[in-house]
């Protein structure tokens, strides 16, 4: 499935507001980096290739309308922004990346003319959604080549065109992989239900025979011998190869390892942080009570009982079968073959 989650049309960025799926289709507009911070932090998009898009549109917002005079003065406004979009969601390693690109750009370029440089910031946001569109196709191609005819696929959360420009990482797996796929079990993913209302909608609308089930299914449907491996997406890996994706993650990771099914993880290369050495040193993002509390409007808890809502879990790389990149596969990843894949550009 192709869906343009992020474009850029009529001087500003327009995002499906994923918040009303998969009742009502929806663009909404960002005009100012205030804007696109609100849009990243509510989840009107999220999943982090796109979030990393939509925050180097987000640097351009916060920079379009500068009076700078100097390189000084306006490389400190940018960074202001980047900055500002940095703080709303600090697990994703590809917003980080997408920011430190949309800087490193503008120092490439020091001698430019202030106009010159809003072009040229621009012009690289364009650049990160294009290579989206191509890194994703390539995930897509690399990880078919593991599914076998007949393979019934349990994926978590939202990996899909949704979570990315078009195409998605590990839904990408699974499109690509369409001829070969019996069936894909999406669980709900609680609490926000990424999985119920966006990976259920996609893989409908795809054509593909899908089933949802509730996130403490997943044992029972590997134990009947119905699941055939495990594909997910990635918000940060770290240089060992520990993943950190959506919570509920590391669960189906020790399910799938006890019954001795496959888990493959989709990522791009900007989703590897080789700053750090394992998965312990991943900030784990804490979202708001509300999310669990409420759903739909209603209190679903009794007043006074505490809440906690991390957003993410850590899956250690000797739960991963394979990582799934743009440049290959990396089979029973750890640190050696990760560096040796990816290169040092990259780190």
């Amino acid at each position: 499935m192709t869906i343009e989650t992020i474009r850029w049309r009529n001087n500003c960025v327009e995002l499906i507001d994923q918040r009303l799926l998969p009742a009502t289709l929806k663009y909404i507009k960002c005009d100012t980096v205030n804007d696109m911070c609100e849009a990243i932090r509510k989840l009107k998009v999220r999943g982090a290739p796109a979030i990393g898009v939509a925050g180097a549109y987000g640097v351009y917002l916060g920079i379009r309308k500068s009076r700078a005079s100097s390189f000084n003065g306006f490389f400190n406004e940018a960074k202001k922004a980047a900055e500002r979009i940095a703080c709303t969601r600090p697990t994703a390693r590809n917003l980080f990346w997408a920011l430190e690109r949309m800087l490193i750009a503008l120092e490439y370029s020091r001698h430019k003319s202030v106009k010159e440089l809003k072009k040229i910031l621009l012009k690289e946001a364009d650049k990160i959604l294009e290579e989206d569109k191509r890194i994703c196709r390539s995930i897509g191609e690399n990880g078919k080549k593991l599914i076998k005819k007949g393979t019934r696929i349990l994926t978590h959360c939202n990996a899909g065109a949704l979570a990315t420009v078009d195409y998605g990482t590990a839904l990408g797996v699974i499109f690509a992989a369409k001829k070969n796929i019996r069936r894909v079990y999406a669980d709900e993913t609680r609490p926000v239900l990424q999985g119920a209302r966006l990976t259920a909608w996609e893989l409908v609308k795809s054509g593909i025979k899908t089933t949802l089930i509730c996130d403490n299914m997943a044992g029972t449907l590997m134990a009947q011998g119905e699941i055939d491996a495990v594909i997910v997406g990635a918000d940060r890996i770290a240089r060992n190869g520990d993943v950190a994706n959506k919570i509920g993650t590391y669960p189906l990771a020790v399910l799938a390892s006890y019954h001795g099914i496959p888990f493959y993880v989709a990522a791009p290369l900007s989703t590897f942080d080789f700053s750090i050495s394992s998965g312990e040193e991943i900030t784990i993002e804490e979202r708001d009570r509300g999310e669990v509390e409420i759903i739909n409007g209603k209190r679903i808890s009794p007043e006074g009982v505490d809440v906690r809502n991390p957003a993410f879990d850590v899956t250690p790389a000797r739960l991963v079968t394979a990582i799934i990149t743009e440049k290959g596969v990396i089979r029973r990843p750890d640190q050696r073959k990760i560096a040796k894949l990816i290169g040092s550009k990259h780190k």
